[in-house]
């Protein structure tokens, strides 16, 4: 079976342009991007279903010439899946337009402070970064526990740096 280069570029050319698509933080652009992709991928199995021959029924011709009705069960299958997510995206859109006045994805706050925080824990790779570390734990839990926090959570014991401390240890700790 050979492969037909413009197929080929075709699909190329679909899937990456999708896949661009996708990763931009607009709504109708991701809905355009999950269109091509799809579109893409279905091409693709077009492309290595070979080549089309007779209508797949038993006893009508020879069995070498008949197409594989596989590929094109798949498709059919791709189709509305990738109907019903383009319906949803568009849907998702839609509300984003009527609440925001536009489609643009926002940042999310938490995830600005994981990337910072794992930016500034990624410049400390030496060897007393897991000190530095249980460091930073201890004076959280010098910060901020309380025998009031292990009475709302039903605790008797805390956990310190030096292993299991009790409470009475909690209470030299403040």
């Amino acid at each position: 079976m050979s492969v037909n280069v413009v197929m080929a570029l075709i699909v190329g050319v679909l899937v990456a342009s999708g896949i661009v698509l996708l990763l931009e933080r607009s709504l109708t652009r991701v809905l355009l991007g999950v269109a091509m992709l799809g579109n893409g991928f279905n091409v693709m199995i077009l492309t290595m279903a070979g080549r089309a021959g007779r209508a797949p029924i038993l006893g009508q011709d020879d069995d070498r010439r008949i197409s594989d009705p596989l590929p094109q069960a798949m498709i059919l299958t791709s189709i509305v899946i990738t109907f019903a997510v383009t319906a949803f995206l568009l849907a998702l859109a839609y509300r984003s337009w009527q609440l925001q006045g536009n489609d643009e994805v926002q940042d999310d706050v938490e995830d600005r402070m994981v990337a910072s925080r794992i930016a500034a824990e990624s410049d400390d790779t030496g060897a007393d970064a897991e000190a530095d570390a249980e460091a930073e734990a201890l004076d959280a839990v010098r910060e901020t526990a309380t025998l009031d926090d292990d009475a709302a959570i039903g605790a008797d014991r805390v956990v310190g740096a030096d292993g299991v401390a009790t409470t009475s240890d909690l209470e030299d700790l403040q």
